[in-house]
């Protein structure tokens, strides 16, 4: 097998001058600074503050663009040149019509492009001229590259580069090599991208987050549960998409549904229309600032209602045949009193209030009435249908996964489950128990088999994706249960409370994550745990760095509907060769901020830690990859072409 392999390789490389050059460009690489890594949480559709944390690579542009030049711009003029960057082609107009003449943007045009080309030479230290080509805009490389390589010695070409840069500005090709060498500082400062889950929900434009995800260069994700949210409910589970569909008119964004995704919602309008009023338990929660009419909202509140109820019927026939999911308290339709209108739970009876039972037999409070069964159905072919919906939940599926281990850190947007003595709690799933590692590797294997046979409906792995949303031992909801009936229909709040799972006050403790990181075969005294999920309410004093540094939570709040509670708009982290770095953001007021103020959405950069010895590349999962084909190089020239 391994001669197999290593002809195979020869075939590429046909000669032992290729073999050679090879191995010392990758063992020369090894030996590069690492990349900088760029950690974000829990967007929950918020498009404009995670573009601006993006293409600003959460204040490291600005970082660079003072450090070069302290000397020769002022703080206004460096915040001016920040938002090019950021947003070039906007600015660029901006700036355009401040001119009078042309002599005067002419001379702009010189000066920019050559503080440009000098961002690109400062940002790109760490990398090799092939890493720096590819991240160039491929019509301008040979410019580029022909500016980025002269010296100042190079006094007999002085009236060549000159002319070259008139040639760029009498050409009208200015403003299109601006914008490419802004896109590539954007794509150099930053070399790599983690998503700590939970894209979906909540926020208004989490399609566009995805559109960008996609088009970005280097990037991985770990799920959310409200990312298995939405990629159930494309997987064929009805109760997923009910709870999609729920949420989005909770917080206003059908529109996502309807318009981002094409999916017609006529069919559930009408069944709303006919069997719901108005309600004030489920008036849409108004964050974006905009208004609604009288009609639009009692419209939406009907919506919320019905596939609300809906839901809680869905959720009964899996809780039913699932006996291991331990959720027999959630069959809450069959324990309310509909003569008393009383809800008995948990050993509580609590008076219900909004109720809107309409379509729920007492006899058979979970049936679905054939006219509700008629509509989820359609709902679910037509989300199978959308063709945007399909690209984005297989983009999902091929960089996503429940965990990663990367650079010897543990990436996880919720919880490993524990009990309160610390141990992983465990699962018995078919006849085998799972916990720890094992369970979510378990987990994550159903999800994927739900996600390849769309067709099933009603099957385990179908099931199982729901109970990473809502179930006790799932790593992504993290809690006991989820009180969502008793949100809409309770007035007593105590039964609203969801008891977090333990982890989320032993993740406090130094020894319980050098744990957590043994279990995933890191290693303890170099290694830290990235959590997304909980937001960190910073408003109330709580510290986002935890155990030592040993455990970061990035859920800062850039969810609109959390700020009030966290007091800032989100954390993001940085990790470069030097240490780790976590950026707490101020609320993003709005791009025509930056663009006419210069004004930066970030408050405080905290240092996490600082690397006694500057982390090489050898040292990261690229460098794993490429000592294992140094190794196969070595071979095949033992092999192929050294006696």
């Amino acid at each position: 097998m391994k001669a197999k392999y290593l002809d195979l390789l020869s075939t590429k490389y046909d000669n032992e001058e290729k073999v050679a050059t090879e191995i010392m460009n990758l063992e020369s690489i090894l030996h590069l600074p690492k990349g900088t890594e760029h950690f974000v949480s829990d967007l929950h559709g918020e498009y404009q503050a995670f573009q601006h944390v993006l293409r600003s690579g959460s204040g490291n542009v600005r970082q660079k663009i003072a450090a070069l030049f302290e000397d020769s711009l002022t703080e206004e003029e460096i915040s001016g040149f920040a938002a090019l960057i950021y947003y070039p082609e906007e600015k660029l107009q901006l700036i355009k019509n401040e001119f009078e003449s042309k002599e005067a943007l002419d001379e702009w045009y010189i000066s920019t492009i050559h503080n440009m080309i000098d961002l690109v030479a400062f940002s790109s230290t760490k990398y090799t001229r092939s890493k720096l080509r590819k991240a160039l805009p491929e019509q301008f490389v040979f410019i580029i590259e022909e500016l980025l390589y002269k010296t100042d010695e190079d006094a007999n070409k002085k009236t060549y580069y000159e002319k070259l840069v008139g040639q760029i500005i009498s050409l009208g090709q200015a403003d299109k090599l601006i914008v490419g060498l802004s896109y590539s500082i954007q794509r150099l400062i930053v070399n790599h991208l983690h998503v700590v889950g939970d894209i979906y929900d909540r926020g208004p434009e989490p399609e566009k987050i995805m559109d960008t995800l996609i088009d970005y260069h280097s990037l991985d994700i770990q799920w959310g549960n409200h990312d298995v949210l939405w990629i159930g409910a494309y997987a064929g589970s009805k109760v997923c998409l009910a709870n999609i569909l729920r949420i989005c008119a909770r917080y206003d964004n059908l529109n996502i549904i309807e318009d981002a995704y094409g999916i017609n919602l006529r069919p559930l309008v009408n069944l709303a229309e006919k069997y719901y009023d108005d309600n004030p338990a489920f008036h849409p929660k108004m964050t974006s600032g905009e208004e609604l009419t009288e009609l639009e909202k009692l419209q939406i509140t009907k919506i919320h209602q019905a596939i609300a109820i809906i839901q809680f019927k869905l959720e009964a026939p899996i809780i039913k045949r699932r006996p291991f999911f331990e959720m027999e308290e959630r069959l809450v339709l069959e324990k309310v009193d509909y003569d008393k209108n009383e809800l008995t739970v948990y050993g509580n009876t609590y008076k219900l209030e909004n109720t809107c039972f309409q379509t729920v037999d007492r006899n058979d409070p979970t049936k679905l009435l054939p006219e509700e069964e008629e509509v989820i159905n359609k709902l679910l072919l037509s989300i199978q249908q959308s063709e945007k919906l399909k690209r984005h939940m297989n983009f999902l599926m091929k960089k996503g996964s429940l965990y990663l281990k990367y650079n010897g850190n543990l990436l996880i947007h919720g919880c490993i489950p524990v009990d309160e003595n610390g141990d992983m709690e465990s699962m018995e799933i078919e006849g085998e128990v799972y916990k720890g590692r094992e369970l979510l590797d378990k987990f994550e294997e159903y999800l994927r088999q739900s996600f390849a046979h769309k067709e099933n409906t009603d099957d385990l792995a179908t099931d199982l994706v729901w109970y990473l949303w809502t179930g006790k031992y799932s790593s992504l909801f993290g809690k006991r249960a989820m009180t969502t009936f008793e949100r809409y229909f309770i007035k007593d709040k105590a039964s609203h409370k969801e008891e977090k799972n333990p982890y989320y006050h032993l993740r406090e403790d130094v020894n319980m994550c050098r744990k957590m990181l043994e279990e995933f075969d890191l290693d303890p005294d170099q290694g830290r745990i990235i959590n997304g999920h909980t937001p960190v309410k910073e408003i109330d004093g709580e510290d986002p760095i935890k155990a030592n540094g040993k455990m970061i939570v990035i859920d800062g709040g850039f969810s609109k509907a959390y700020q009030k509670t966290t007091g800032i708009a989100g954390y993001t982290l940085l990790y470069n060769s030097y240490g780790m770095q976590l950026v707490a953001h101020q609320h993003f007021n709005s791009k025509e901020k930056v663009l006419m103020d210069g004004a930066d959405a970030l408050s405080v950069r905290r240092v996490v830690d600082e690397e006694l010895e500057r982390k090489l590349v050898r040292d990261t999962n690229i460098g794993a990859k490429l000592k294992e084909e140094i190794k196969s190089l070595k071979e095949l020239l033992a092999y192929r072409y050294i006696d």
